[in-house]
């Protein structure tokens, strides 16, 4: 059975109509030094476990989410607009 993903806009859908693009990471401020910027671009966490990531509903309703996965069991546990707030900021 496919996994399906609880999209806030249009219910559970099949994942592969999302694409995945990362890692939900807070942005640094526009003042933030360039040590700051680089970790941000640059360095990523392996983490096993619960994750954020950005997810776009490519074949849905177009929107960013920011889904939250099991790495190592690859459950979904939530979905939310990526544009509604705290959920990492696009």
């Amino acid at each position: 059975m496919a996994s399906l993903i609880p999209c806030p806009h249009c219910g559970r859908r099949p994942k592969e109509e999302f694409t995945i693009r990362g890692a939900a990471l807070e942005r640094p401020g526009p003042d933030a030094g360039q040590a700051a910027w680089m970790d941000y671009v640059y360095l990523r966490d392996n983490p096993r476990g619960a994750y954020r990531e950005y997810w776009h509903h490519t074949s849905g309703c177009r929107r960013w989410l920011v889904v939250s996965r099991n790495t190592a069991t690859h459950d979904v546990t939530g979905a939310e607009d990526a544009a509604a707030g705290k959920g990492g900021k696009a």
